[in-house]
């Protein structure tokens, strides 16, 4: 575990003032990174990848129990414990506040799509420019997650979907609700900030099936299009 922390903070500190700290000895921590990796190292490295994956779209608001329960749900068998484990030796915790709560989180290696809209969300007519974004709700059980997806013509809301959640299938079914009442024709532009939820692989693929163009924010002035959309 020392060597993991090693390996995990050496690009933040100099290898020896860690080592030093961590009573362990760089010729050790060379060792240890040569030696091949057991089945059970493998497989924390797999469930390590999606802890990170589900906490980034939670925007860190998972704990213990809850990251246990997502993972089940994506078809992984593990316990509390080592979800437990995993987290606190890597430093995931969950950030609790009730003041506010971020809803994008635009640090991440996924795809970005260019800023079509460039600042201009008027539209002519309806189905010609579409946007989306997610809310949030502080209620007496925690938080309450509300995307929706609206008309840029009307600024009518086409499409919604809530959940006590932050997962990228809220922001799909709000888009799922939009396409099936309004069946847009190809070309209609669907603008978002660079949040994980609209830059996941899925939510694009589901873009692409309903032929909509996509196009993002920019993340110097994410904040200025949200106060115009909403």
């Amino acid at each position: 575990m020392r060597f993991a922390f090693v390996k995990e903070w050496r690009h933040v500190w100099a290898l020896v003032s860690i080592c030093r700290v961590m009573q362990v000895t760089s010729r050790g921590y060379r060792a240890w990174r040569q030696r091949p990796m057991s089945q059970r190292q493998r497989g924390d490295m797999r469930v390590l990848a999606h802890i990170r994956e589900h906490y980034n779209l939670s925007l860190g608001s998972y704990g213990r129990p809850r990251m246990t329960m997502e993972l089940k749900e994506a078809g992984l068998d593990v316990g509390e414990r080592r979800v437990g484990r995993l987290m606190r030796i890597n430093a995931i915790k969950p950030v609790r506040t009730r003041k506010h709560k971020v809803t994008t989180d635009s640090n991440h290696s996924l795809g970005v799509a260019p800023n079509i809209l460039d600042g201009n969300f008027l539209a002519g007519g309806p189905n010609q420019k579409w946007a989306g974004d997610i809310s949030y709700i502080w209620t007496s059980e925690g938080w309450l997650y509300l995307a929706v997806i609206l008309d840029l013509h009307s600024r009518r809301v086409i499409g919604w979907a809530v959940s006590d959640r932050m997962k990228k299938d809220l922001a799909i079914r709000a888009l799922d609700m939009a396409s099936a009442l309004r069946k847009p024709l190809e070309g209609c532009i669907f603008h978002s900030d660079r949040g994980g939820q609209y830059c996941s692989y899925d939510y694009q693929k589901k873009l692409q099936k309903y032929a909509l163009t996509p196009s993002m924010s920019g993340p110097e002035n994410a904040g200025t299009n949200k106060g115009q959309l909403l």
